[in-house]
């Protein structure tokens, strides 16, 4: 009689992904909720909502997950794969996702103010309307981003890559953007305000209607790029490189405009300074209706109806 012996499949035999979602499932008692297949499939999504700050999540495969009105505030992702996952109306302040690949996600009403993205992969993420304020960036790779209406005011983001990167109407003011590339980023309408921005490169980027005002641009690279309608006012541009009276003429500049030498500000002809706008007075209150006419007076000999028995 020959003996059947049980088989035991060692655990460095499963698929990595399989023992990244048991070890969220318990580091996320009741949060996180993973959907797999019942045959040789492998869970395709991992949802998580609800509360779950501090968690320690780092190095876990989560590509595709789905963040919805979650609270990871001050969580630990260093190094997670996001790839693909979809952050909406979530909070990530104060989390460390440092080196962590979130390349192809979408980022939409999130929170990741004062977050710690640094040398995080950022390629072609949608970041609409999401805020990044005080956030660290520095290192990050951000190429084709998609980060229109989105906050980084006072973020670090020292050598950080934005190539092809949209960035209209984004807060950039008080940001620290040393040895940054924005080369063919659209910045139309920003605010870049008192950043610091010394030896970034701006080659062919639109910087149409951009306020620059008291932003720092020593060795910063403005090579080809649109400066119709910028506001250079308080603006220190004397070490800047590739600029040229052509770009100058269509910016808006003021007595304090310092520019290389050569190059001459002549005020704001052909551009628009950027004004605020006033909330217009409420119209007046329409008229009262006129009085209605008043009924007319009964005849003088009424007559009246009587019921006949």
């Amino acid at each position: 009689m020959r003996h059947v012996r049980s088989l035991r499949i060692p655990m460095n035999r499963l698929t990595p992904l399989i023992l990244a979602l048991a070890a969220t499932a318990a580091a996320i008692p009741g949060v996180a909720s993973a959907m797999a297949g019942t045959d040789k499939e492998v869970a395709r999504m991992v949802s998580f909502g609800g509360s779950c700050a501090k968690c320690e999540l780092s190095g876990r495969k989560l590509a595709g997950a789905r963040f919805m009105g979650a609270d990871f505030a001050g969580a630990s992702l260093v190094g997670a794969d996001l790839r693909d996952a979809r952050f909406i109306g979530s909070s990530f302040n104060m989390a460390d996702l440092s080196r962590a690949d979130l390349s192809d996600s979408q980022i939409l009403g999130a929170d990741f103010g004062g977050a710690n993205l640094s040398n995080a992969k950022l390629r072609s993420v949608e970041a609409k309307g999401a805020d990044f304020s005080s956030a660290r960036l520095d290192g990050v790779d951000a190429t084709d981003l998609d980060g229109r209406g989105s906050d980084f005011g006072r973020a670090i983001l020292r050598n950080a890559r934005f190539r092809d990167a949209d960035l209209q109407a984004v807060n950039l003011a008080r940001a620290d953007a040393r040895g940054a590339d924005f080369r063919d980023a659209d910045f139309q309408g920003a605010d870049l305000s008192g950043g610091r921005f010394d030896n970034a490169s701006f080659r062919d980027a639109s910087l149409t209607g951009t306020d620059l005002g008291g932003a720092s641009f020593i060795g910063a690279d403005f090579r080809d790029a649109d400066l119709k309608h910028v506001t250079l006012a308080g603006v220190d541009l004397s070490r800047a490189r590739g600029l040229t009276q052509d770009q100058i003429d269509e910016a808006c500049t003021d007595a304090s405009t310092r520019l290389p030498a050569g190059l001459v500000g002549r005020g704001c002809h052909g551009a628009r300074p950027i004004v605020r706008v006033r909330t217009p007075r409420a119209p007046p209150a329409p008229p009262a209706p006129p009085a209605p006419p008043a009924p007319p007076a009964p005849p003088a000999n009424p007559r009246y109806l009587v019921a006949l028995d």
